[in-house]
């Protein structure tokens, strides 16, 4: 590939990524605007979109501060960063372990229960949403981090399919060998299959790691108290009370977005890889 076509390339992916980078732009510009600044519609019917007007002049660096002060950010941001590492470590550990008896082990019923499991992924959680509320309920659970966190180590439907398809793929000649050995399935799992595995537990990682981050309906539902609030709850929370004051609320949506586009930036290439390398293997 030569400079022009590499050059080529280069201008119409960021050309096809200018619509998804707007919003976010956007939310960027007018956390750095005076309410003010927000409202302006310079004698018009309605406010006016432009390139220059997403530049804030003067620059508001003050939002940010207020916006930490409104809330106890550092509370939520306590609060969301420990459920995500416990969450992470929970399903990537349990779909790992699923994944590997579908992919390598033999057993009455595997492909049906495969289907089962596989078909749980088409369930709306909207259906599932009450009775387990009330399961929860039932348990004692309600108010605590425990519906939020549980789950995680009983795998992810989606987790343990991507998984499966990467273990399958994997070379049996070193599995084999192990079991010459004396190896059992614990042994090669632990010291053949997870290191071999990196990349994919690495993509399911980000993705569960993207969902809790993200999670808003399982806090909503689940938690009662100011204190146990997470970042995406604690946020609504911040609109519920100051509604009207849009450059903090945007200061506080671009801290909330700021870890994730920290994350993705440093693990895209093991995220891309897990995400090629699943499945292509021959």
């Amino acid at each position: 590939m030569n400079l022009f076509q590499r050059i080529s390339i280069y201008f119409v992916l960021v050309i096809l990524a200018i619509p998804a980078l707007l919003p976010m732009a956007w939310m960027t510009s007018t956390s750095l605007k005076s309410d003010k600044q927000i409202f302006a519609t310079e004698g018009k019917a309605a406010p006016t979109v432009s390139l220059r007007s997403l530049v804030p002049s003067p620059v508001q660096w003050k939002n940010y501060p207020d916006a930490l002060s409104k809330v106890p950010f550092r509370t939520y941001l306590r609060n969301t960063v420990m459920l995500c590492a416990v969450t992470v470590f929970g399903v990537v550990l349990s779909s790992a372990i699923v994944a590997y008896g579908f992919a390598r082990c033999t057993f009455a019923g595997k492909p049906l229960f495969f289907i089962a499991m596989i078909s749980t992924m088409a369930v709306p959680p909207q259906v599932t949403m009450v009775p387990i509320f009330v399961l929860f309920k039932w348990l004692g659970w309600y108010g605590t981090y425990l519906p939020l966190i549980v789950p995680a180590f009983f795998g992810g439907p989606f987790y343990i399919f991507l998984l499966t398809q990467f273990f399958r793929k994997l070379p049996e000649d070193m599995a084999e060998a192990a079991r010459l050995d004396g190896a059992g399935d614990w042994g090669i799992f632990t010291r053949i299959v997870l290191p071999l595995a990196k990349p994919a537990l690495a993509t399911c990682a980000i993705f569960q790691f993207i969902g809790t981050w993200n999670d808003f309906l399982g806090p909503l539902l689940y938690l009662n108290k100011p204190s146990n609030y997470t970042v995406a709850y604690g946020l609504q929370q911040f609109m519920s009370k100051n509604g009207g004051q849009w450059s903090l609320l945007m200061a506080g949506a671009t801290i909330f977005t700021l870890p994730l586009i920290i994350l993705f930036f440093f693990a895209q290439k093991t995220f891309i890889q897990g995400i090629a390398t699943t499945g292509a293997r021959n």
